[in-house]
């Protein structure tokens, strides 16, 4: 048995990194606070994107909330993407989540102008096209989050059931993903008739927060299950340096 670890191993994660993703969870649901700092806005109708709009009281910490929850989801996402090397599904979802920090960040940067749903004001304003270019672009980002964060959930719960390397993920990741997907899917009719447009981003965002926690909870217990096991047997095809071989690679996940 040889006493370098391999690149794939869970154990050469940092320690901080579950740490981290649990941040990014908590931090990405700073719109709890609204009750306490911004009661004003309608949280029932209005998106929690106007909670950083830029005539909203506090809208500095709201968009720095969801500055600093992209850049640890980034940070996440880069590592295991580094460290690990996964492929497949797994690819996939790590890369939706590295996604999902990029468009979080460009939320934060492309701020609305104003509450629409909460101003009849601004509401005007957008119908006159007098907004600004960051306060139309911001659906667009904010439609890029929520297909991130559902892509990463999907993928991931797939290769977490089919490769059966991530128990923690294989069994909550996956009443996490129902949840998301059909909050996201019940938003559609909603918005046709305009109601509870609030309600429904509030559940997702919670769900997405969710997510990140149940990340930060697999990589904590992988780490420690790696660690206990002890250094695993090298393929035998693994370069000295622990890296996977162009075979290993294509039957690992």
């Amino acid at each position: 048995m040889s006493s370098a670890r391999p690149a794939r191993d869970p154990a050469t994660l940092p320690a901080c990194l579950p740490v981290l993703a649990a941040i990014a969870g908590v931090v990405y649901s700073s719109w709890v606070l609204q009750f306490l700092i911004n009661p004003k806005l309608d949280p029932v109708n209005g998106y929690v994107s106007e909670l950083s709009a830029t005539d909203q009281p506090y809208h500095g910490f709201f968009s720095g909330c969801d500055f600093f929850s992209g850049t640890l989801s980034i940070v996440v996402a880069a590592i295991v993407l580094r460290r690990l090397r996964p492929g497949g599904w797994a690819l996939v979802g790590w890369l939706s989540l590295l996604l999902f920090g990029v468009f979080s960040i460009g939320d934060s940067l492309f701020a609305m102008d104003c509450a629409p749903n909460s101003d009849p004001t601004c509401a005007l304003r957008e119908r006159a096209g007098t907004v600004s270019f960051a306060h139309e672009f911001h659906s667009v980002t904010s439609t890029l989050v929520v297909t991130s964060g559902i892509v990463s959930l999907i993928a991931l719960t797939i290769a977490a059931r089919r490769y059966g390397r991530w128990p923690v993920l294989a069994r909550w990741s996956w009443p996490v993903m129902v949840v998301e997907t059909s909050t996201a899917l019940g938003t559609l009719p909603l918005m046709y008739f305009g109601l509870m447009l609030g309600v429904m981003e509030r559940v997702q965002v919670t769900v997405i927060s969710v997510w990140l926690i149940v990340i930060a909870v697999e990589l904590y217990t992988g780490r420690r299950r790696a660690l206990a096991a002890g250094p695993p047997i090298l393929h035998p095809d693994a370069r000295p340096d622990g890296r996977s071989t162009e075979r290993e690679k294509a039957t690992t996940p």
